[in-house]
């Protein structure tokens, strides 16, 4: 069984990345888009991902970019994967050469319809929450038993994400067996500030289910 892939998403400041890093996530998210209160500018990746070691991956998270914005986040040489979040077509992602994520925002209505076959070349399917007003990190959890299904029905490696927290991220693992988790609102104390206490709470709650 692979190791648990465990990313803390909308980090805006350096101090977070060193800590979320250093409690053991193997992962960080930048949001660019303009529109999430969680949003940073290419120009701040450097200073926020600075002094982070080891192999912790630094992630980009795009909704729907111009392919030139993209590329000059990849230009800062500080990204080792992109998350399209997005209703990119899988040529859009594969488009740039890197490694990828992609993200679908599901429920019980449309989880069918979704083409997760297109993007055979993603790393790793992410499954959010469904929101009409939202695109990602509304602190909203999706029926699990979906999630299941399609890491069931596709094979594929499934992250979960949408209303993860310190106290259910283990059960989120133990009913879906995920390849990783993902986690933003859930362990905040505001917008793009985490609360380092339930950063840490919720890696150790996720690890005990799986290292």
């Amino acid at each position: 069984m692979s190791k648990l892939w465990i990313k803390i998403c909308g980090i805006t400041q350096n101090s977070d990345a060193i800590a979320a890093v250093g409690s053991g996530a193997d992962a960080i998210g930048l949001v660019f888009y303009v529109a999430s209160p969680r949003a940073v500018t290419k120009d701040k990746v450097e200073e926020i991902t600075d002094g982070i070691v080891g192999n912790a991956q630094v992630v980009g998270l795009f909704v729907d970019a111009k392919a030139e914005e993209v590329n000059a986040v990849l230009e800062t040489n500080r990204i080792d994967l992109l998350q399209f979040h997005g209703s990119e077509s899988a040529q859009y992602c594969e488009s740039f050469g890197f490694p990828y994520m992609k993200a679908f925002r599901v429920n019980a209505d449309n989880y069918r319809e979704q083409n997760f076959a297109s993007y055979d070349s993603a790393q790793m399917i992410l499954l959010d929450s469904y929101s009409e007003q939202e695109l990602g990190g509304t602190g909203n959890v999706f029926d699990w038993e979906i999630g299941r299904k399609i890491k069931s029905e596709t094979g594929k490696n499934i992250v979960v994400a949408g209303g993860l927290n310190p106290d259910n991220v283990k059960t989120a693992i133990e009913q879906i067996n995920p390849f990783g988790v993902d986690v933003s609102s859930g362990v905040e104390q505001d917008h793009g500030i985490k609360d380092l206490n339930k950063v840490s709470a919720f890696i150790e709650g996720a690890r005990s289910v799986r290292s």
